[in-house]
């Protein structure tokens, strides 16, 4: 099982030398700091170091893909150090821009970027998500089970492979459903697209369905709810936004 995300913003901050941690940074990924999910993960993570060292950091929310590169350098340019950023997306303009600034640290979870200045944090997502999948198995009374993913990308096929591998595994005869929330950024941030995702999944039989997408995850989570069926959580523990139909959640 990997760490869990929700207390790992902290922990990196605490981990590093104090002189770096003159200006420490977070910088959230679209969908904002208040997702309930991945971003939010690690707003409480560092709102957890504030408060047990009494230190401060800078933050910024981008709205864009556009945004990326100007809230990164911004960030670099008034000596933020370390400056941490939530999500692979964030990859590409990463390894541009970390060799303009050799003096700074950067943090980028989910993926890897190759500069001596970048500490890369990836997880077995896959583990995790097998778990989910042979609860998934055990809870379902139909015998079919959804998945929802947000981008469709390399990163949440390990979320889905590993889920639907714990189903089959658990029950050979299981039927998975997948389906994926679109191909760009905007699909970490569309929950009415995730509902009616979970009502095609529901008039297909499914009965337990789990959500790998973000803030689209929030309404996966509602409208399994409001149709009765259980739903899986991640990246935060998500059992408290429907208790009781919210089965687990992949942390």
């Amino acid at each position: 099982m990997s760490l869990m995300k929700p207390l790992l913003t902290g922990t990196l901050l605490s981990l590093l030398p104090v002189s770096v941690l003159a200006d420490p940074a977070l910088l959230f990924d679209i969908g904002g700091k208040f997702d309930k999910s991945f971003n939010e993960s690690a707003y409480r993570g560092a709102e957890r170091w504030k408060a047990e060292t009494g230190g401060s950091y800078k933050e910024l929310d981008i709205r864009s893909e556009a945004q990326r590169e100007d809230a990164l350098r911004q960030l670099a340019q008034i000596s933020a150090n370390p400056i941490v950023m939530t999500g692979f997306a964030f990859g590409e303009v990463l390894n541009k821009i970390a060799p303009d600034y050799p003096e700074t640290k950067f943090v980028i979870i989910d993926t890897t970027v190759d500069q001596p200045n970048v500490q890369s944090v990836t997880f077995a997502e896959q583990e995790g998500s097998y778990l989910a999948g042979v609860l998934a198995a055990r809870a379902s009374k139909s015998g079919t089970v959804g998945f929802i993913g947000g981008m469709d990308v390399p990163l949440i096929h390990k979320f889905e492979c590993g889920y639907a591998q714990g189903v089959k595994a658990t029950d050979p005869e299981a039927e998975v459903l997948i389906n994926y929330t679109g191909t760009t950024a905007a699909a970490w941030n569309d929950p009415v697209k995730g509902g009616e995702l979970v009502r095609a999944q529901i008039s297909k039989g499914a009965d337990v369905v789990y959500a790998a997408a973000g803030a689209t995850g929030i309404g996966v989570l509602d409208t399994a709810a409001k149709e009765g069926i259980l739903s899986i959580g991640v990246d935060s523990n998500q059992n408290h936004l429907h208790p009781g139909q919210v089965l687990t959640s992949v942390v």
